[in-house]
């Protein structure tokens, strides 16, 4: 089953917090869309054409508030728009699949989609995204992400003193150590979690890789492999919850 959630800021883009408000799957054909108990957060308001929180909403084409998240395939950028993600535009992937990667983000947005990770065959955490944070660095780190290679080792740091999120987890170069970005928020728990429970030497990030042609929220893809500890249930908070009942055979965190 393909599933993701959508996060919404309250607040500026500075300092503002993230939480999930609602969970997108894919099944049999079907897109359905339905609201988590995140979405009773003061401030939220439902989407256009989506306002009861209590319904499930179904279709058989993918819901505009998501397919508008997706660059348009005649776009002329669309085959490279793929190949950032680390896609092949000769076998394109289902949407679900794109904004896995991509998060649906735009620029001043107060929203982004994210999928709740899942173990491998081998009982291993993986994952792929995007470095974040990077219009926030500053000319030096920049100048160091332009030298960066595919499968150039990355170190995971802990960043329990940034102002604008306690959980966050930075990202710096192994060699010539330079802060160059951090973790998407939607993954900065689980994957400090997984840091203090397994240590920094079971998780292992690399450069998947570079686009320097692309805006920044996609100039560098990440390819993360760590432990999954025993006990580890992401996406399991009570704001992932669905709130229709009748969600419960389907929208389950």
């Amino acid at each position: 089953m393909n599933a993701l959630y959508i996060a919404w800021r309250s607040g500026d883009a500075a300092h503002g917090a993230w939480g999930p408000v609602g969970r997108l799957e894919f099944e049999r054909g079907i897109f359905r869309f339905c609201y988590t108990r995140g979405a009773r957060r003061a401030g939220f308001r439902a989407f256009p054409k989506m306002e009861n929180l209590d319904q499930v909403y179904e279709s058989t084409t993918l819901i505009p508030l998501f397919a508008n998240r997706l660059l348009s395939q005649s776009r002329p950028e669309y085959e490279a728009y793929l190949r950032w993600g680390g896609f092949d535009p000769n076998n394109p992937p289902d949407p679900i699949a794109i904004l896995s990667v991509t998060e649906g983000i735009r620029q001043t947005d107060e929203f982004e989609v994210f999928p709740c990770p899942n173990p491998d065959g081998h009982g291993c955490y993986l994952n792929k995204f995007f470095l974040h944070g990077m219009r926030w660095m500053p000319s030096l780190a920049m100048q160091r992400v332009q030298r960066l290679e595919p499968n150039e080792r990355l170190v995971l740091m802990p960043d329990p003193c940034n102002v604008a999120d306690p959980n966050a987890v930075a990202v710096r170069t192994y060699a010539e150590p330079t802060l160059i970005g951090f973790v998407p928020r939607y993954l900065a728990v689980e994957v400090g979690g997984m840091l203090m429970q397994c240590g920094a030497d079971a998780v292992d990030l690399v450069v998947q890789r570079v686009n320097p042609e692309a805006p920044l929220q996609h100039r560098v893809l990440c390819r993360m492999r760590g432990c999954w500890p025993d006990g580890f249930r992401p996406c399991s908070d009570v704001a992932f919850l669905p709130i229709p009942a009748e969600a419960a055979a389907h929208c389950v965190a």
